[in-house]
């Protein structure tokens, strides 16, 4: 895009005045643009009339031009697509498809086919269906009925589950870091069913459902697992994120599919499937009568995600004037999502480096399994506009404790976002239980509602025998009053307020619900519940815990019944408080940091405390080498020795973490992965004796400080033997996993004594491939450094692999000298094969490789 000329600031003039200069003047050239655009359009038509021509070689002439324009519109459009299909052969075609048309065992490597399977639900199908016409028979349709007097003639006029079974399109079974005596499944399903229900209330509303489409990843958990029969304690089901829900309405329910309503009508129904079989809600069958099925219907969430929502930069514009002849700016907000959970940053006008400097904390009941989802949208006031995505393995962080990045963002042209990402684990030791600042939560109280026995049928069973008044004065009302309640519990702290569901005629109601609050102040705050009635909207009785209470119990948890205040002398409630502080845990030493951005100097420990910079590292200049010492070396004494791993002392170890520290900060790139002093990148006299043997074969490479005058390639000499002690020179290489990304991140820090390949030395430049893949789609290259023999290149390339097929891969690293077409300078200046089969990956390595003929290392 074009951009105006800065307009010069006079003395006196203010920022805004200038910024409206310069809109002015874009703004006016915009326009002569188009007027200069429109008369050469309307020159050829002033021509014809001036000559005297007929109107219709003016229509000949639109005609032309149109099918030209035509003509080439298509042919742009065809190979546009054949450079994207060049380029990105995988993401083109998997744009061309939808995700639903290609099982998930095509995308995913470890998610198997399970056709058996989808052959046993076939057949079991028909039999599941009758089993289903009876318990809505029997059960469901009676509990309908008692719910609500309105619904006392309401039936199942159709029930017909039809010939349909659900398909599972592949299986992802998780056996590592998890518990040994659990097995998780999680299940792709897809259902497009042909089921017919049909439902009746005094054959005068009649409604139903023809036609059903759920697709969704369902998780299947079989623990415990037994050493006796059955050999699993229970089974338990739950849908990760909310399923995918298509419904075919038929009868009074055909007004459910009006444009706008039909959109809320899913929505709800959604919703009522998310409040029994969606995180963090579960369905626990057991299999032993030995197992308490609360805990494994209710467990402790895995902690706590606290996400810093600071910045982002370039941003696309999305907001035009003039039909898209001006292109402003966008209106940004974020949404943050983790599950079910999901919260929204306020709107920053017209800008495209928005700041927010927001915070959101989420509770994170599965890992793997939950991931955190952001979203960017430009505010508009018909239909939000889509400004960039960002998906994050919360497996990473929950390894990385914190992560401080800025964060490419996915399907937009440019734009990124600047996140921090704090992982707090649930402990219950109080000496970490901090006070709270800024309003940061330092707890989590987690409530487990089951029941509650002899409510009152109304509050006037217990207000000083006003019953027996009121009882007299109306008896129709205290008719009314006799009835079963309709309990359900209003649980709050702070000013937070949580409701359970509503149990329909019963005094002794059985929620079994789970309920997690942020604590800020543990001494200060407390548990207020109130049971009420939704058709009276009586209260049926209170209940206040303060929360420090929980301090001195054992385990920091209460597992009781409770006496209801205001209420019946025999109602109680049932319930399990829990409370956990919220701590940042030290990683394990040997946990590497292994976010996106990648620090230039490689792999160093997460146990640091400084805010990671934007931009890690200053790429040195072409000509330019690296400091011979780390930064953490003292020159002027001759004692001291380099700061490493086995070379520090005791009292000097927290001073060398400091200064690594210090250097990840600053974005100071250290030579080796040990901090060792780094030789100096010029030739050096060590290189003669093996510049001397490759004399005989390369006369005019004897000496590095001399002109080469032999053009013949460098792999021409690789059949002589007498080659394997030349010294072609060193690159450094950085590789590590990132889990955050699923991606293999190699950085190629720089090279050093490169052999000469022309009069001005040599022009090289890195290329990569991830082994066994040669292709030329798949190629990594780096930027050409001119005139140098110890470029420095200071770039990052990602390969999107998973980690098992990394463990079989290998890279296959080049320098190569750029040249000209028709020269005949040297190509090949030396190369390295890299056996990933053999690295730790996920904690990755810093090292240099000597380069050589054919990449083999030297025997």
């Amino acid at each position: 895009m074009e951009t105006a000329p800065k307009a010069k600031q006079e003395p006196g003039e203010s920022p805004g005045e200038k910024e409206h200069t310069v809109a002015l003047n874009q703004l006016t050239l915009e326009v002569l643009s188009y007027l200069v655009r429109a008369s050469l359009c309307l020159i050829p038509v002033y021509l014809v009339g001036y000559l005297g021509f007929s109107v219709s070689w003016v229509l000949i002439g639109l005609f032309l031009w149109m099918w030209w324009k035509k003509n080439k519109n298509w042919k742009q459009s065809r190979l546009a697509a054949a450079y994207e299909l060049l380029e990105d052969e995988v993401g083109a075609i998997s744009r061309g498809l939808q995700v639903q048309q290609l099982p998930a065992w095509v995308h995913f490597p470890d998610v198997e086919r399970v056709e058996w399977l989808n052959k046993i639900l076939g057949q079991v199908w028909p039999y599941f269906g009758m089993y289903m016409e009876k318990m809505f028979q029997e059960q469901v349709e009676p509990s309908i009925r008692g719910s609500n007097i309105h619904l006392r003639a309401f039936t199942f006029t159709k029930l017909n589950f039809g010939e349909k079974a659900p398909r599972i399109h592949g299986v992802k079974v998780y056996t590592k870091q998890v518990d040994k005596r659990e097995v998780i499944l999680d299940l792709q399903i897809c259902y497009i069913g042909d089921c017919e229900i049909n439902v009746e209330v005094k054959k005068l509303c009649k409604a139903g459902v023809k036609g059903i489409q759920i697709h969704g990843t369902l998780r299947v958990i079989l623990a415990p697992l037994l050493s006796q029969l059955p050999f699993v304690g229970a089974v338990t089901m739950f849908f990760i994120q909310k399923p995918h829900l298509e419904i075919n309405w038929t009868g009074l329910t055909n007004l459910l599919e009006i444009p706008g309503v039909s959109d809320m009508s899913d929505d709800m129904i959604v919703n009522i499937i998310a409040s029994y079989l969606v995180l963090p809600n579960r369905f626990t069958i057991p299999l032993s009568n030995e197992l308490n099925v609360a805990q494994l219907r209710f467990p402790l969430p895995h902690g706590v995600l606290r996400v810093h929502v600071f910045e982002a930069e370039d941003l696309i514009p999305k907001d035009t004037y003039l039909r898209g002849i001006i292109k402003g700016k966008s209106d940004p907000y974020t949404v943050v999502r983790v599950g079910t959970q999901m919260f929204r940053t306020k709107t920053i006008k017209e800008n495209l480096n928005p700041k927010w400097h927001e915070m959101f904390e989420f509770v994170v009941h599965e890992v793997p399994g939950q991931d955190l989802e952001v979203d960017l949208y430009d505010e508009d006031p018909d239909k939000d506009d889509f400004l960039g995505s960002l998906l994050i393995c919360l497996g990473g962080v929950m390894e990385d404790r914190v992560v401080d990045e800025w964060f490419p963002l996915s399907d937009v042209a440019s734009g990124q976002v600047h996140l921090k990402l704090e992982w707090f684990s649930l402990v219950t030791d109080q000496a970490k239980l901090c006070e709270s600042t800024n309003g940061l939560s330092t707890a989590m109280l987690i409530v487990y509602l089951d029941c509650a026995y002899n409510l009152p049928n109304n509050y006037f069973d217990y207000t000083n025998n006003q019953y027996s008044t009121k009882k007299m004065k109306n008896s129709n009302y205290v008719k009314k009053m006799d009835t079963e309640p309709n309990p359900y519990a209003l649980l709050t702290v702070g000013s937070k307020t949580m409701k359970s569901k509503i149990y329909c005629l019963s005094r002794n109601p059985v929620w079994e619900q789970a309920f997690a609050f942020f604590i800020q102040n543990v001494h200060g705050e407390q548990l207020h519940i109130e049971v009420k009635d939704d058709e009276r909207h009586c209260a049926l009785g209170i209940l206040d815990i303060p929360v420090q209470r929980l301090l001195k119990d054992t385990d920091l948890t209460l597992d009781q019944k409770f006496q209801l205040e205001n209420s019946g002398p025999d109602s109680v409630i049932k319930m399990k408080i829990v409370l956990r502080i919220l701590c940042i845990e030290d990683p394990d030493p040997d946990s590497i940091y292994t976010g996106v951005n990648a620090l230039k100097q490689g792999p160093i420990s997460i146990r640091r405390t400084g805010t990671q910079s934007k931009h890690p590292s200053v790429s040195l200049r072409n000509n330019e080498a690296p400091k011979t010492l780390p930064n953490n070396m003292d020159t002027s004494n001759p004692e001291t020795k380099p700061v490493g791993k086995e070379s520090v002392t005791e009292p000097n170890k927290l001073v060398a973490e400091k200064n690594i520290a210090r250097n990840a900060v600053q974005g100071t790139r250290t030579p080796t992965a040990s901090l060792t002093p780094t030789p100096s990148l010029t030739p050096t006299a060590s290189l003669t004796p093996n510049l001397r043997r490759l004399k005989k074969f390369a006369p005019s490479l004897a000496s590095l400080n001399s002109v080469a005058s032999s053009f013949m390639d460098a792999s021409d000499l690789t059949n002589n033997a007498d080659l394997n002690g030349v010294l072609l020179g060193e690159i450094q290489l950085t590789v590590r996993y990132a889990s955050l990304r699923q991606s293999l991140i190699i950085l190629v820090n720089g090279c050093r004594n490169l052999i000469q390949c022309s009069d001005n030395g040599a022009d090289p430049y890195v290329r990569i491939y991830l082994l066994p893949e040669r292709r030329w789609t798949n190629r990594k290259k780096t930027t050409v450094k001119k005139k140098t023999l110890n470029p420095q290149y200071d770039e990052k390339f990602e390969f999107f692999v998973t980690m098992d097929d990394v463990k079989k891969r290998s890279l296959d690293v080049a320098v190569k000298n750029h040249r000209s077409f028709g020269s005949h300078e040297r190509k090949e200046m030396g190369k390295v094969l890299v056996d990933l089969s053999k690295e730790d990956l996920s904690k990755g390595f810093t090292q240099w490789f000597e380069l050589t003929f054919n990449g083999e290392p030297r025997s």
